[in-house]
C-alpha cells in the first residue's frame, strides 16, 4: 500500500541531491590526494587530509545513491505505468547521457592535456604511451556512468515489474519479497544481510583494489561485477520498500545505532588502508575478510543511517534544501570539467591546500548555480531534465517534489 507522505519526498530527494553533491565534493579532492598522480593533475598541496574527505563519501555515496533512486523509481512507474515510466527516463537520463557525453568527453580531455603538458614544462616528454583507442570496450562514459547504470536497472525493473504479483501492491496481497525486503531493512540486524554480497564479491575477487572500493564502472558499455552487485543491490532494495510507511519510523529510530555502527566499520578500513592511495590488491587471508566486510557494512550502515538522519530532521519544507535538490542533477553533470579546470589553474600555487580546495569548490558552485538560475531553472532546460519549469514558487504544503524527485 502506497502512502503519499510529501514530508518523506522533502527528506528523500535532499538524501539524494546530497549524495549528487557529495560526487562534487570528492572530485574536488581529487587533485589534492597523496601518492601517485591518478587525476589530470596533482597539486603541490597534496596530503592525507584530503584522502580522508575523499576514501570516507566514496564508501556510501553511490549506494546511498541508488538506494534512493531505487525509492523513486517504484513511485514513478506506480504513477505513471511502464510505458509512461520508460518514455520519461528515455527524456531525462537517456538524452542527458547522449547529449552531454560528447561535449563534456572534449573539455575533460582538454583538461587532462591541459594538466599534463602543464605538469611537463609544455611539452610531451618522449616515451609517453598513446591514448587508448576508442573502442565500444574502452570508451570513457565519464561521470555520466551513472546514468548508465540507471538505464540498466531501469529497464530490469521495468520487466520484473509486469510479473504477475510482483508488480501488486495491494495491502492484503502483498508479495512476500516485499516483507522480506521490509524485515531486512527495519532494523540494524539486516545490514550484514545487505551487505553480503558485494562483501563476499570484494573477498574473493583478487583484484580488488581496496582504497578505492566498490569499482567504477565509467569504461565500456559492460559494467564491472561487482558495480552491478553493489548498486544493483541498492537499487533493488530502495525498490522494495518503496510505500511501506512503517519502515520510515524504523529508519528514524534507529539512526544513532547505524550511525555508530558505520563510523566503526569506517575506521577499521581507514585503519587497515591507510591515507594514501594503493593500487596493490590486498593480500589473501583473515585481514582482507575483515576488510571486505567491514567495507560492505560501512556502505550499508551510512546509506540507512543517512536515510534515517534525514527523516527525523529534514522531513519538513525548506527552501535552501527544496533548492538545492531542484538544481543537483544540472549541477553534477556540468561540474567535472570546470572542477578540473580550477584545479589545474591552482595546482603550482603556494597556497594551503585547504585554500585552494576550497577555492575550487566555491567557484564551481557559485558558476553552476548561476548557471542553473539563468539557464535552467525557468527555461526548456528545467522542463526537460526536471521535468518542469520552476517559474513560481510552489506553496509550503505543495507536493511539488514528486516530479523532480521521480528523476531520479
Amino acid at each position: 500500500m502506497t502512502h503519499p507522505q510529501t514530508e518523506r519526498l522533502h527528506a528523500l530527494d535532499a538524501v539524494r541531491a546530497m549524495a549528487l553533491m557529495l560526487g562534487i565534493l570528492l572530485h574536488a579532492s581529487m587533485s589534492f590526494l597523496p601518492g601517485p598522480q591518478i587525476w589530470a593533475t596533482q597539486d603541490v598541496a597534496a596530503g592525507e587530509g584530503f584522502a580522508f574527505a575523499f576514501m570516507v563519501p566514496h564508501i556510501f555515496r553511490l549506494t546511498l545513491f541508488f538506494f534512493i533512486a531505487g525509492f523513486f523509481a517504484r513511485m514513478a512507474i506506480e504513477k505513471r505505468g511502464v510505458i509512461g515510466f520508460l518514455r520519461d527516463r528515455s527524456k531525462r537520463i537517456a538524452l542527458p547521457l547522449v547529449i552531454f557525453w560528447g561535449p563534456l568527453f572534449a573539455m575533460i580531455t582538454a583538461v587532462f592535456i591541459w594538466g599534463f603538458l602543464k605538469a611537463n614544462g609544455g611539452v610531451v616528454p618522449e616515451g609517453t604511451p598513446p591514448p587508448p583507442p576508442l573502442e565500444l570496450a574502452t570508451l570513457p562514459l565519464t561521470h555520466l556512468w551513472f546514468l548508465y547504470l540507471l538505464l540498466i536497472f531501469y529497464v530490469a525493473a521495468a520487466a520484473l515489474y509486469l510479473v504477475p504479483r510482483l508488480g501488486d501492491r495491494s495491502e492484503a496481497r502483498q508479495n512476500p519479497v516485499d516483507r522480506l525486503a521490509a524485515l531486512i531493512l527495519r532494523t540494524p540486524i539486516g545490514i550484514p544481510v545487505l551487505a553480503a554480497p558485494i562483501g563476499l564479491w570484494f573477498w574473493l575477487n583478487p583484484a580488488w583494489y581496496a582504497w578505492f572500493g566498490i569499482p567504477t564502472p565509467d569504461t565500456g558499455f559492460v559494467p564491472n561485477n561487482g558495480a552491478l552487485i553493489a548498486y544493483g543491490m541498492a537499487f533493488g532494495a530502495g525498490w522494495l520498500v518503496q510505500g511501506q510507511s512503517g519502515l520510515v519510523d524504523a529508519w528514524r529510530r534507529w539512526w544513532p545505532v547505524n550511525t555508530a555502527l558505520a563510523l566503526a566499520a569506517t575506521m577499521i578500513c581507514v585503519r587497515q588502508l591507510g591515507l594514501v592511495p594503493d593500487f596493490v590488491p590486498p593480500a589473501p587471508g583473515p585481514d582482507k575478510a575483515i576488510l571486505a566486510a567491514s567495507y560492505a557494512i560501512a556502505s550499508w550502515a551510512w546509506t540507512l543511517a543517512i536515510t534515517g538522519l534525514a527523516l527525523q530532521f529534514w522531513s519538513g519544507h525548506s527552501r535552501i534544501r527544496r533548492y538545492l535538490a531542484d538544481s543537483s542533477y544540472w549541477l553534477y553533470i556540468m561540474h567535472l570539467p570546470l572542477v578540473m579546470a580550477l584545479q589545474v589553474m591552482v595546482s603550482d600555487l603556494a597556497w594551503p591546500g585547504e585554500v585552494k580546495f576550497a577555492l575550487v569548490l566555491a567557484i564551481t558552485l557559485i558558476i553552476l548555480l548561476g548557471s542553473y538560475q539563468l539557464l535552467v531553472r525557468n527555461s526548456w532546460l528545467g522542463a526537460w531534465i526536471n521535468g518542469r519549469r520552476y517559474g513560481r514558487q510552489p506553496a509550503k504544503d505543495e507536493p511539488a517534489l514528486a516530479p523532480q524527485a521521480t528523476q531520479s
